[in-house]
């Protein structure tokens, strides 16, 4: 009875001008939709793909745009999977030509850009959008995803700098269109990652169209996301309540994932094998900043899935389980350690902690060697993570779990360090800089409950050595505006893999990503030497040393301090059926279904 109804499905999608799918699904239109209710810690800040650069907005992107690849739901660790694209793409032997085929019959959700006309999504709609990512009216924030690997398309930024205007009309030779469907990506150099590229966000496809008609004055289209992914937007009230509902115009997917090692994977293929995807027709995303409200929300009912902080984890676990009167109820816990790195940043270029001088780098050695990361996981995260010293977390390749870092905490040395260059206490008890003028530092954080702890765990962390500390506290969009511009001193800053690989980490501190991804500003010739070099090997032995020699370079420059990696705690009510936390995607409402009868 299911295949029939694919088939007709199918069938009916081909069928260009008959608009929305009218078709009876699994679900009779005489039910109710089912409706899956979630929350965000913090605010969004736009819906772009191009611009997006939060976890958070990235939430929405990711349901709205799709892009040529994905991950398989159930595999670990995380393997790469087709999504737009046909199949898994074609790679050359030396690792610099790509040929991808895309799936047919995908089509943009209807929109007044398209005047009236069913838009079917081609290979030039990527095209299209991975140039955008270039245009420096937009300044992209992911531009680095392709810069400097594809021939000619680093010209083209440069041309529309020169010329004031970018030409997405000029063909270059690194995106060579076969057909409407056949793209063949010619690359400056060999690079084994551009498949997990092009399955992060950024990269998905939008249409011109819809830029032309809504974008800003930067070209810009943060308020008006149109896509092919599996669903649309219904609703925003910014800051607030964020709606999606299904895109029926999807491309017909069935749920066929295979368990893998985790013996819950067997219940979940039970729960979900052979069903319709989205089983879940409409998503209704609340804002909810203080820890307390969320957990009252779960606690009541009023949400379906939860994203358990480090904060309330007592509330809800002990010993690294779920509490035994949750696991009466029915609640699900999914744990893993987020694939991700939260590392304390220095400003380099600012005028009293950047630069590569003695006495500077000796300030930041110190401050480093003063700071208990152990006592920031207990008091700020209730435990609820693991202490990194490498740049690369657990669950990516390139993670070495063996690496110790130079930066041991200290405080001791930490205060003689400050003595011998000359960072002096007077009479009152603190620092002054060597050329006697006051020492006062500025530590950025969040201004909801534990961005409030942070900010406390560092004071104490300055009073130890005698340095006085003034808090900044910003929301997180105009924290991110800030760092963007290199405007904040420093800050503990989160970053989660955008792709399960080391570079994705170690582009962190890469000189040219300044303004993009280098939040902490850092320009280091040698680093970037390596760095450069890396990005011509394969996953390896021979990367990994090179990836060795860049930790040690940020360690004896002082340009970060590595922090921690947080467990991943999503609890979800006895009514959600097949969920799974994944390492890399940053919701899995497709793959889940929901039963309220439970």
């Amino acid at each position: 009875m299911r295949s029939n109804w694919v088939q007709r499905l199918a069938l009916a999608a081909t069928l260009g001008g008959l608009g929305p799918l009218a078709l009876a699904a699994p679900n009779e239109p005489s039910q109710p939709v089912k409706v899956l209710r979630y929350i965000l810690p913090a605010a969004e800040t736009g819906f772009d793909p191009a611009t997006a650069r939060d976890l958070y907005s990235n939430h929405i992107t990711q349901a709205i745009f799709e892009p040529l690849f994905t991950y398989d739901y159930l595999a670990r660790p995380a393997t790469l999977v087709p999504h737009a694209a046909a199949a898994l793409p074609e790679v050359s032997a030396d690792g610099k030509t790509y040929t991808i085929r895309l799936k047919k019959g995908i089509v943009f959700t209807p929109d007044p850009a398209f005047k009236g006309k069913r838009r079917e999504l081609t290979m030039a709609d990527f095209v299209y959008s991975w140039k955008r990512l270039f245009d420096p009216k937009l300044a992209s924030p992911h531009a680095w995803l392709l810069e400097n690997k594809v021939i000619g398309l680093d010209q083209l930024a440069k041309d529309a700098k020169k010329s004031g205007k970018f030409d997405y009309d000029k063909a270059i030779p690194g995106f060579e269109l076969l057909d409407p469907y056949t793209l063949r990506i010619h690359l400056t150099q060999t690079d084994f990652n551009l498949g997990m590229i092009l399955a992060y966000e950024p990269a998905a496809a939008l249409a011109r169209e819809v830029v032309q008609m809504y974008g800003d004055v930067k070209g810009e289209v943060a308020s008006n996301p149109v896509g092919t992914g599996v669903y649309k937007l219904g609703q925003w009230v910014r800051g607030n309540r964020i709606v999606l509902e299904e895109n029926t115009d999807h491309l017909p997917e069935i749920w066929d994932f295979k368990a893998g090692d985790d013996p819950d994977d067997v219940r979940i293929v039970a729960q979900m094998k052979g069903k319709k995807m989205p089983q879940i027709g409409r998503i209704e995303i609340s804002v909810l900043i203080e820890d307390q409200s969320r957990w009252l929300s779960f606690q009541s009912g009023g949400t379906d899935l939860f994203w358990l902080d480090g904060p309330l984890a007592p509330k809800a676990m002990l010993d690294g389980k779920l509490r035994p009167e949750l696991a009466a109820r029915g609640v699900q816990l999914s744990r893993l350690i987020d694939p991700e790195i939260t590392y304390y940043y220095w400003n380099m270029q600012d005028p009293v902690l950047g630069g590569f001088s003695k006495e500077k780098i000796a300030l930041r050695r110190a401050i480093a060697m003063a700071h208990n990361i152990d006592e920031e996981i207990r008091v700020v995260w209730n435990g609820q993570a693991q202490k990194m010293e490498y740049p690369i977390p657990p669950g990516v390749v390139g993670h070495d779990p063996h690496y110790r870092s130079l930066l041991q905490y200290d405080p001791v040395l930490a205060n003689k360090l400050l003595d011998k260059f000359g960072y002096k206490k007077g009479p009152d008890g603190w620092r002054t800089l060597p050329d006697g003028k006051p020492l006062v530092l500025q530590y950025a954080s969040r201004n909801e409950a534990s961005g409030v702890l942070q900010a406390e765990m560092w004071r104490k962390t300055y009073n130890s050595i005698g340095i006085q500390m003034r808090n900044d506290r910003m929301i997180f969009a105009d924290i991110m505006k800030a760092e963007k511009l290199c405007k904040l001193q420093s800050r503990s800053a989160p970053w989660l893999a955008d792709y399960p690989d080391g570079d994705n980490f170690m582009q962190l501190f890469y000189g040219p990503n300044t303004n993009q991804n280098n939040n902490g500003c850092y320009q280091d010739p040698e680093y970037d030497k390596l760095y450069a070099a890396s990005q011509k090997m394969p996953a390896g032995p021979e990367r990994d040393v090179l990836f060795h020699k860049m930790a040690r370079h940020l360690e004896v420059n002082a340009g970060a301090l590595m922090g921690y990696a947080r467990y991943r705690n999503m609890l979800a009510q006895p009514s959600v059926l097949g969920y799974k936390k994944h390492p890399i995607l940053h919701q899995e409402w497709q793959y889940i279904d929901i039963d309220k009868s439970k």
